[in-house]
């Protein structure tokens, strides 16, 4: 083990990743614990703000018992985490409101109220409202005044748990530049608050936190916080990043071309540039990069994307789940090898997965379907529809990214999170992108990203992009096939029509009134 050592703590939408890495990138432990979502009405998706830091603290406790370091060698602790959603603090660092997250989809109204002047948001943010922070703080502001008094600072899930590590108060609450491109009241570009947009939604300046880098310090770890996690006290927490931000980083996705397939909780499509061009038309988000100045990124995503396969995996799939749990096995290769005696295509099968609404773009009222069912599909056809919507889904937004960077070289994709183990679906999106798509050396990205964050910060090291390409080497690498890129283009064409086509049909659901009781 080569000292000093770093902490990346990665505040995930279904649980919380911890990880210990020394000097040299190396992984000594990680620890890992589920989170629990609220869902207290139709719609509504909620996370406990103490849950947040309750898991950090267990999970890096773990750490440091597994590792067996020593404390006193710990440099930093760095927290990444979900960026859509919007947790509050009140003056004392107390919690006015559950975390509203990203999945919630009660905001509707207010995204509809922003429309008017989306693209001057587009513009200056980088991404529409959507399910996300301006909508959200419209939401709090109108719907619950009282609420809204007490609020103090909007801020995000990191910011929440370093903070209250660190013993902050309202005064001291930050967002760093990496979640900017989803606040709909910011100047991305030049990482400030924007006055006219704030003016335009009545949106009291003086709730949205100080804008930081990442790497900056925020405050030193508490006694009480030492003690519940097992660290020093004293020792430096810095500001963290967005989750995505993190991986790109931990992925080295550092060069222009460079994909990120972060197939976890969401479906997320990353593309590194050089440019800063604002989607207008299609709505796909630009954000900044976390290594500045001259690198953004590209970015959409299906807010369900693995959530689904969970779905399908409790609901539809238990005697699988029984026999990989009786096995020990793993129930999702248990279904993509039956899913990979399925033809490409699935004999004419598809599928939208879109069951908690669409994101980009925005729109609640769409959801998931199957298409095109017969009595010859079975199970295994279902779930490869499910992978193969991702992919053509991804295609329809390289297509749109093709168009807004013209003469940009997609590379490869380099894909993270749980899905990526999944030989079957690498192929199915090399196929459909016609991109090779690359397994890397390790699966603790994010975490390894906001440990890189920790130690930039700290002096450990003097180069992110050096540091990242490093620690993370190619391991597997999936080429597409051309005869089978031909036959899932008109396929990817069809699901490209039935987003559009369905959609008055789930616009007229939506009216549908409640049952008599």
């Amino acid at each position: 083990m080569s000292k000093p050592v770093r902490i990346g703590v990665d505040l995930g939408t279904t649980g919380t990743k911890a990880a210990v890495f020394d000097a040299g990138g190396n992984l000594l432990a990680s620890a890992y614990e589920e989170t629990v979502l609220h869902y207290p009405k139709p719609g509504w998706v909620e996370q406990d703000p103490d849950d947040f830091y309750g898991s950090s603290v267990r999970t890096i406790k773990e750490c440091v018992e597994k590792s067996n370091i020593n404390p006193a060698d710990v440099a930093a602790i760095t927290f990444d985490g979900q960026m859509a959603g919007v947790a509050t603090v009140d003056e004392d660092w107390g919690t006015p409101t559950p975390y509203d997250s990203w999945l919630d989809t009660r905001c509707k109204p207010y995204i509809e109220m922003m429309k008017p002047h989306e693209d001057l948001i587009i513009r200056r943010t980088g991404g529409p409202p959507s399910y996300n922070h301006g909508p959200k703080i419209l939401w709090w502001k109108h719907e619950r005044p009282e609420v809204f008094k007490r609020i103090r600072k909007f801020v995000m899930p990191t910011t929440y748990v370093a903070g209250r590590m660190a013993g902050l108060k309202a005064d001291d609450a930050y967002i760093d530049y990496t979640h900017l491109n989803f606040s709909s009241f910011c100047d991305t570009v030049k990482t400030v608050w924007d006055s006219e947009l704030c003016q335009l939604f009545d949106v009291p300046m003086e709730k949205l936190p100080r804008i930081v880098e990442p790497w900056e310090i925020i405050g030193k770890l508490t006694a009480t916080a030492a003690e519940d996690c097992g660290l020093m006290a004293g020792t430096p927490i810095t500001a963290g990043c967005g989750d995505q931000a993190a991986g790109t980083l931990g992925a080295a996705m550092v060069e222009p071309g460079t994909v990120l397939d972060v197939a976890g909780t969401a479906s997320v499509f990353a593309i590194c540039t050089d440019r800063y061009v604002p989607d207008t038309e299609h709505k796909t988000l630009f954000t900044a990069h976390l290594v500045p100045p001259n690198l953004w990124y590209a970015l959409a995503y299906i807010n369900g994307g693995g959530l689904n396969l969970r779905w399908f995996r409790d609901e539809l799939a238990q005697e699988e789940k029984a026999q990989a749990e009786a096995s020990g096995g793993n129930v999702y290769a248990l279904l993509d090898q039956a899913a990979s005696e399925v033809p490409a295509g699935s004999d004419s099968l598809l599928f939208l997965p879109h069951l908690g609404g669409r994101v980009c773009p925005s729109d609640s009222d769409t959801r998931g379907s199957w298409l095109g069912l017969t009595w010859s599909h079975r199970k295994p056809h279902l779930y490869r529809a499910m992978l193969e919507a991702v992919a053509y889904e991804y295609a329809f937004y390289v297509a749109i990214e093709k168009a807004l960077l013209p003469g940009l070289e997609f590379k490869e994709a380099r894909v993270i999170g749980g899905g990526a183990a999944s030989k079957l679906w690498n192929q199915i999106k090399a196929d459909v992108l016609g991109i090779p798509y690359v397994q890397l050396n390790r699966e603790e990205l994010a975490v390894q990203g906001s440990a890189i964050v920790g130690g930039y910060a700290v002096g450990v090291f003097t180069d992110m992009i050096a540091t990242a390409k490093q620690f993370v080497q190619p391991i597997n690498r999936v080429e597409p096939r051309p005869q089978y890129h031909d036959y899932y283009r008109p396929l990817a064409e069809l699901y490209t029509s039935m987003l559009s086509t369905t959609k008055p049909l789930f616009d007229s659901l939506t009216e549908v009134p409640s049952p008599p009781e």
